[in-house]
């Protein structure tokens, strides 16, 4: 058995849940969120908790029973909690600030670049240096979308470290042109 799918998950006092066949909507204090489950998996829940059970130990059906345990957690998680997701801009001259419902990024283009943040998403930048964006959601699957879209524009690179990358990434230096030794 799945040592991810047989985990119960702990519902907490402020979510809402609701299983319609095989349809799980779970709504908190954050937001509401929906997912169709596989005809294959099916939901069971015991007062405070929901278990994932699978219908039978094909393949397919193992594979599906982690992830959808998985999806689910988050979900429960994102609703009641929220995630949180924190990139740093690293270089001479790059900044980034919120401007609206999106964030307005200068990063050594001729043109500053206007991103647009999606619904569910908020952004906000350290108001001391303007190089630390830190992104919050109920929805992990969007937040780290945005997270990498944002970091797209400007990856780090690996000789000076400029560019954007997310606070827990280590960047691996190369160590640039040697001198010619005579």
């Amino acid at each position: 058995m799945s040592r991810i799918g047989r985990l119960p998950i702990k519902l907490p006092k402020d979510a809402k849940i609701t299983i319609d066949g095989q349809k799980f909507i779970v709504q908190g204090p954050k937001g509401k969120m929906e997912r169709n489950i596989h005809p294959k998996i099916r939901l069971e829940r015991d007062g405070d908790v929901l278990k994932v059970v699978r219908a039978d130990d094909s393949k397919p059906t193992r594979a599906l029973h982690g992830l959808t345990r998985a999806l689910i957690a988050n979900m429960v998680q994102g609703v009641t909690e929220g995630f949180k997701r924190e990139l740093v801009v690293t270089g001479v001259g790059y900044k980034v600030e919120v401007k609206g419902k999106g964030l307005v990024l200068n990063l050594g283009y001729s043109h500053p670049i206007e991103f647009p943040l999606p619904e569910g998403i908020k952004a906000s930048v350290d108001s001391k240096k303007e190089t630390r964006i830190i992104l919050e959601g109920y929805d992990k699957e969007l937040l780290g979308l945005t997270a990498a879209k944002i970091r797209a524009y400007r990856p780090p690179e690996p000789y000076k470290g400029k560019g954007i990358r997310y606070a827990d990434e280590v960047i691996i230096r190369k160590a640039g042109k040697a001198a010619a030794a005579k």
